[in-house]
């Protein structure tokens, strides 16, 4: 078993090296079998979760709507962010494999974006889809036709590899003046960013690329939610805005899970605030694993289309086993 090295010498070319290092929680490299199972856990779980969801969707005609394509398209980002994480978390977890090629360390980068970003994407479109069905009832399907959805859907498709393929060739030819150590569990782009020159010219393409998605959808999403909000006040019947609302609870709880640690996560980044680097990784598990493992949980308790479906597709096996 590889142990973590307590010093790296600092890269003297400009050039990226072959390898990165991966720091990780400090603390489990010594005893990493105990954290093995949780992982393992976190991704069947959430696999199955997400793949539950592709199966109703996929095979029922009655959820062949636009929410429910949305749906579908969040489950697929989520099962690709979790299966990108696990190579390097399994790797330092089974056999503290913290150094990883840098070629290998680029391509995860790039996964773990793209899926991101998909993900983001997908619940500013969810947001949409809502604020129309509210506050434009009766135009709704005139405005989300299926050429439109297909729109959506390019669009999406184009700022997921669009903007983040050029990034790894970006990155392996910017000249680095710090040693190539990475403070996650997983390769990210604003651990390998930071490390190169400050006169690195990609690194405003990079930045643009992040905050054109992270720092714009957010904004988006709770405009959306201020214009269903100002919707449901005018709505006089209780039970019209507790309808409403419960449509809405799903995509808002998704949305504060996915936000909040990330959120937090660029705050504690700031070299002014006293936090650990155990926090400081503890969170980025949070932001990156919590989403796909809840997300299936959330919609199938909070939507009953997605329930009742469900429900209905396994009652004929539970029948058959009793007789």
């Amino acid at each position: 078993m590889s142990t973590l090295p307590t010093q790296i010498a600092p890269n003297s070319s400009t050039s990226m090296a072959p390898t990165f290092l991966l720091v990780g929680m400090p603390g489990l490299s010594g005893a990493p079998s105990w954290w093995t199972l949780p992982l393992i856990a976190v991704y069947l779980l959430s696999a199955l979760g997400n793949g539950t969801i592709l199966w109703i969707i996929a095979l029922e005609p009655a959820l062949h709507r636009p929410m429910h394509f949305f749906l579908f398209l969040l489950s697929v980002s989520d099962i690709g962010l979790v299966t990108a994480l696990m190579p390097t978390l399994l790797g330092i977890a089974l056999a503290g494999a913290h150094t990883v090629p840098a070629s290998a360390c680029l391509l995860q980068m790039v996964f773990i974006h793209v899926f991101s970003v998909m993900e983001s994407s997908v619940l500013l479109a969810m947001s949409i889809d809502r604020a129309l069905a509210i506050c434009r009832p009766l135009h709704y399907p005139a405005l989300l036709t299926n050429g439109v959805i297909s729109k959506i859907s390019l669009a999406i498709s184009f700022r997921c590899l669009g903007l983040h393929l050029p990034l790894p060739f970006l990155l392996a030819y910017m000249p680095y003046c710090h040693p190539q150590v990475l403070t996650h569990s997983f390769c990210l782009h604003p651990d390998v960013a930071r490390l190169a020159c400050p006169e690195a010219w990609g690194a405003a393409y990079s930045l643009f690329v992040v905050l054109s998605a992270m720092g714009l959808d957010p904004l988006l999403i709770f405009f959306s939610y201020g214009l269903i909000g100002k919707v449901l006040q005018g709505v006089e019947s209780r039970e019209d805005r507790w309808k409403a609302g419960q449509t809405c609870a799903a995509h808002l709880s998704a949305v504060l899970l996915f936000y909040i640690p990330m959120i937090l996560l660029a705050l504690i980044n700031h070299p002014e605030l006293p936090i650990t680097q155990h926090t400081h990784t503890l969170l980025s598990y949070v932001h990156f694993l919590l989403p796909p493992l809840i997300n299936p949980i959330l919609y199938s308790v909070k939507m009953k289309e997605i329930r009742k479906r469900i429900l209905n597709r396994l009652q004929p096996r539970k029948v058959g086993g009793a007789q």
